[in-house]
């Protein structure tokens, strides 16, 4: 802005500097020409003072050289006496060896000019000639010429000059500064605008002008602060919106993806990257198919792309060791004059919902079925004895065994379920103390050692470790650790073994118990912490179990904040891996 002021404050000065040249020679010729004619008149004046002089000491004939040059010295001018030839009589000026003066007057009378006055211009000197004819008697005797040198009317015109020139600088320079003045105070509202306006576009909305100034600037700073204003507000607004509308997406229950219409995901929001374990940055700006990897979400997505209508589908996806029901709400987006401009796909975690319905439907029959067969076999020998069995001392101790085993059988399944049912409910506490988790597993491997020689199966551990402490539920770890043992136990054939493996870090604690079992499939591996389900259903049942154990140990994990995860591969065996904090983890 100071390139526009010093332009504008440029070009003023230059324009009021040509006004000023020009009226300086316009007032110079003025006062050249008025001083000139005020000049002549005085000429006039005297020439005929001069002439009432002649005439009245009786003419030309009266007069004498002394007489003439008196006249000259009072009037300071050059006084010539002619005849009417132009023969010099009297001259009181000194004599010109070329003659120049005598040439000249001979010119005037020669010419019979009309005009009493003349300028001579050569010879080396500048003159003014001024003439009137002597009369003497009614006759005409002669002519008196009253020159001048031009150098008093050089000197004059000289002064009027500089004094034109002394004011005309002076009107310059009061001009300049009052100029600069002016400009600034018109130019400043204008700079102070223009700032403001930058600033607006480059997103600073908070940037005012000052307000003050009167006439059009002052509107036009007062209507760059309201828009400034105005755009403010908006932006406010605008970021009020967005901040409610990113809070809503990114709080809400339901997973979200927003895919524009080239097929590149722009939006990930919180719930689903925690659903599925990812990071946003693995997603946003890439294609779908790339990056999703389950086949029925792309698949789902490609139909709404070709068809351009709303989907709904529930969808089972495999997350982990776990599997999540999911129904997934996919709409395309199509805006003004149909234009597409991509899919929003909704999921909603139905998992619990789809639980409670399983369970509901589970529940009688998987209990029913786990209570039938001991039930069945209590019933059984215990009619066989009421029908006469009982007399028989051998068939009596072998039926009695039998209801004694499935009365155990039963004693174990109702307190399994009620751990369960105990630990599932939301006032479930862990009696946290700190615990030696060395001496922990050494507890479970004596329990299930009986076991493990039954089947010739080694227990491998390390029993002189460091103490590892952890802030934990001795019982409750204690309860895990024997359902994960006597499971490797039931499903590892004889003569085999199962290693337990202890490590810890600063801060957590890893658990390792892999066992040469039967191994478990991958496809069977998210399902087998759910209640009532079994990898060797006839395996299990032989053994004993119950169902709920892995169940139980899920629950139970959760409760003190750790983590199991699970690795298996089928003939060869299977790796529970256990991940505890060191310092218990209050909610």
């Amino acid at each position: 802005m100071k390139i526009f002021r010093s332009k504008l404050f440029f070009a003023l000065i230059t324009l009021i500097l040509a006004v000023l040249i020009c009226l300086g020679l316009l007032l110079g010729q003025l006062f050249k020409s008025y001083y000139i004619k005020v000049f002549d008149e005085r000429l006039k004046k005297e020439t005929k003072l001069i002439t009432a002089y002649i005439d009245d000491y009786g003419g030309i004939e009266g007069l004498t050289q002394q007489k003439v040059n008196e006249m000259s010295d009072m009037l300071g001018l050059r006084v010539s006496i002619t005849t009417n030839s132009g023969d010099l009589l009297f001259d009181s000026g000194e004599t010109d060896p070329i003659h120049r003066h005598e040439e000249i007057i001979l010119d005037i009378i020669a010419d019979d000019k009309e005009s009493d006055h003349a300028l001579e211009v050569g010879g080396g000197s500048d003159f003014h000639y001024y003439w009137k004819p002597l009369m003497t008697d009614g006759n005409q005797g002669g002519y008196i010429f009253l020159s001048a040198k031009m150098d008093e009317l050089e000197s004059a015109y000289s002064q009027i000059w500089w004094l034109l020139i002394i004011c005309l600088s002076l009107a310059l320079i009061i001009i300049i500064f009052l100029g600069s003045s002016i400009t600034s105070k018109y130019t400043k509202p204008i700079e102070s605008a223009t700032r403001v306006a930058i600033e607006l576009a480059k997103g600073n909305y908070r940037a005012r002008t000052y307000d003050r100034h009167i006439g059009e600037a002052g509107k036009l700073s007062s209507s760059i602060n309201v828009l400034a204003r105005n755009l403010q507000e908006m932006v406010k607004s605008q970021e009020m919106h967005q901040d409610r509308l990113s809070t809503l997406i990114e709080n809400m229950g339901s997973g979200l993806i927003l895919i524009d219409s080239k097929g590149y995901i722009t939006l990930v929001n919180r719930t689903y990257r925690e659903v599925f374990h990812l990071d946003s940055t693995e997603y946003i700006n890439q294609l779908y198919y790339d990056v999703i990897e389950q086949k029925e979400v792309t698949d789902l997505i490609e139909e709404i792309f070709m068809t351009e209508h709303k989907v709904r589908q529930q969808i089972l996806i495999p997350i982990g060791i776990h599997r999540k029901h999911f129904e997934v709400y996919g709409v395309p987006i199509i805006g003004t004059n149909d234009v597409w401009k991509g899919v929003l796909l909704v999921f909603h975690d139905i998992t619990e919902l789809k639980k409670l319905e399983q369970v509901r439907r589970d529940f009688v029959a998987n209990v029913s079925h786990e209570l039938k067969t001991p039930i069945t076999s209590i019933k059984g020998f215990s009619e066989t004895l009421l029908d006469g069995a009982m007399d028989d001392r051998e068939a009596l101790r072998q039926f009695l065994n039998i209801i004694l085993q499935e009365s155990e059988r039963l004693q174990t399944l109702i307190q399994d379920l009620l751990d369960l049912s105990k630990i599932e409910q939301q006032g479930f506490n862990l009696s946290v103390e700190k615990v030696n988790v060395i001496t922990i597993i050494n507890e479970v491997i004596t329990i299930v050692n009986r076991k493990a020689e039954e089947k010739n199966i080694s227990i491998l551990f390390e029993k002189d470790m460091e103490p590892i402490i952890i802030e934990a539920d001795p019982y409750r770890l204690k309860q895990i650790f024997i359902n994960i043992v006597s499971n490797a136990l039931a499903y590892t054939t004889n003569n085999g073994s199962v290693a337990i493996k202890v490590t810890n870090d600063s801060s957590k604690v890893y658990i390792d118990i892999e066992d040469t079992g039967i191994g478990i499939e991958q496809s069977e591996i998210p399902r087998i912490f759910e209640r009532f389900y079994r990898v060797d259903r006839a395996r299990s049942r032989n053994s004993g179990g119950t169902g709920l154990g892995l169940a139980i140990v899920k629950h139970l994990v959760e409760a003190h904040k750790g983590l199991v995860t699970v690795e298996s591969e089928v003939g060869k065996g299977s790796v529970f891996r256990f991940e505890f904090n060191k310092k218990f983890i209050e909610e």
